[in-house]
């Protein structure tokens, strides 16, 4: 069904972009179950289903997901790139009552065999943070990655064209009329579904697992919502080339490693989990990078990100 949102000229003022790192995870775990998602995410699946398998809440997932989808489990976001916990916080303390109304609406007599609301969000909650932990913190790193990317193109052309702009090169299902939004308005034909932002505004937010598909909150609680495919993706899961044996040989297997690993900026927490060595040895290792050259370090705060220099970046794609 095709969606009409409707801004007026305050709520476009309001329009703003988002990353949910909470949905990533939905998502994730429903193209896992072979619910939704694209083949161009099979190698990241391969790795999915097995551990999804295995988990004894795996049925009440699909249950939740294997259609409409219930609109608790997409909390838009009140920052840009909130962190996976908060957001799994404000996820357990949803009230019961709105989880009840979404199960109701997007499941009809499927939802019957649901656990009451609270005992639902609690296991729920469980096996979001349990899947997220195994299989997308170790990726994370990169798909945050991608998804800056696509916000930082999409600011480019907000400066470049305006609103207009920005919408016309969203995705080609969704279309600007004049302050009003058409979801799926270049395939769908019919009377659309209206949905009135009251004030709240426009929150549009890259998504790695949606794609190819656009998904909008039809009855939303606070801000209208779209999440839309980031540019990029079918890079996302390509095969890293496999470090040189000359350079494994100078630097070592693990700074080898670390330099192959920073051609994307990663935090120290993210080079120990993808390594799967301890933070302490990543900061030694990167500290001899460092003196050599090869990696530069940023610090925001206590946050500290990690990118090899265009001399690391010679080392690591010059001819075997």
């Amino acid at each position: 069904m095709a969606v009409e949102i409707r801004l007026s000229a305050a709520e476009v003022a309001r329009v703003r972009f988002a990353v949910s790192p909470l949905a990533e995870t939905v998502l994730g775990l429903r193209a896992a179950l072979g619910v939704g998602g694209h083949g161009v995410h099979r190698p990241w699946l391969e790795q999915a289903r097995p551990v999804l398998a295995r988990d004894p809440d795996a049925p009440l997932l699909r249950a939740l997901l294997e259609g409409c989808l219930p609109a608790f489990l997409f909390p838009v976001p009140d920052e840009r790139l909130p962190a996976f916990a908060s957001e799994l916080a404000g996820l357990r303390a949803t009230d019961p009552a709105y989880v009840a109304a979404e199960c109701a609406a997007a499941l009809g007599h499927r939802g019957a065999g649901l656990p009451e609301p609270p005992e639902l969000l609690r296991r729920t909650a469980a096996l979001l943070e349990r899947c997220h932990a195994r299989l997308l913190a170790p990726h994370w790193g990169r798909m945050r990655a991608v998804l800056d990317a696509d916000l930082g193109r999409r600011a480019v052309a907000l400066v470049d064209g305006g609103v207009e702009g920005l919408f016309a090169q969203l995705h080609d299902d969704v279309v600007w009329r004049e302050g009003d939004l058409l979801v799926h308005g270049r395939r769908r034909s019919g009377t659309p579904w209206t949905v009135e932002a009251d004030g709240h505004g426009l929150v549009l937010m890259p998504s790695v697992f949606a794609w190819p598909e656009v998904i909008v909150d039809h009855d939303p609680r606070s801000a209208a919502s779209i999440r839309y495919p980031a540019t990029g993706v079918g890079l996302l899961w390509e095969r890293p080339t496999a470090t040189r044996a000359g350079l494994a040989a100078v630097l070592g297997r693990t700074r080898a490693a670390l330099l192959e690993a920073l051609g994307e900026p990663l935090t120290t927490p993210d080079l120990a989990t993808r390594l799967a060595v301890t933070p302490s040895a990543v900061s030694q290792h990167l500290g001899a990078l460092r003196a050599a050259g090869l990696v530069a370090t940023h610090r925001t705060g206590r946050t500290a990100v990690h990118l090899r220099t265009a001399t690391g970046t010679a080392l690591t794609t010059a001819p075997a």
